[in-house]
């Protein structure tokens, strides 16, 4: 997993990239993973969700005023960037 942050023109985007083994987001799913009626698959561990965390995650990230995306490839890892404004 790799965490970096970058500020320019008041606003700061925090990247949080994981490239483990098995991961990714196929491209039919990245549209859907946001949406309340995603059902979640299992993860690297084989561990199962609810899909509700993300959903939560760009709910708060939006009441504040920022963006989340994603870009993700299957097999190569998934990226998620977070814009807020500076304070």
């Amino acid at each position: 997993m790799l965490i970096s942050a970058a500020s320019t023109n008041g606003l700061i985007a925090i990247t949080v990239k994981d490239n483990g083994i098995g991961i990714g987001i196929a491209a039919d799913k990245l549209d859907e993973i946001f949406d309340f009626t995603n059902a979640s698959t299992r993860d690297t561990g084989n561990e199962s969700g609810t899909g509700l965390g993300l959903l939560l995650c760009r709910e708060f990230i939006e009441i504040n005023g920022g963006t989340i995306q994603v870009q993700s490839k299957p097999g190569e890892g998934s990226a998620f960037t977070i814009t807020l404004k500076t304070a």
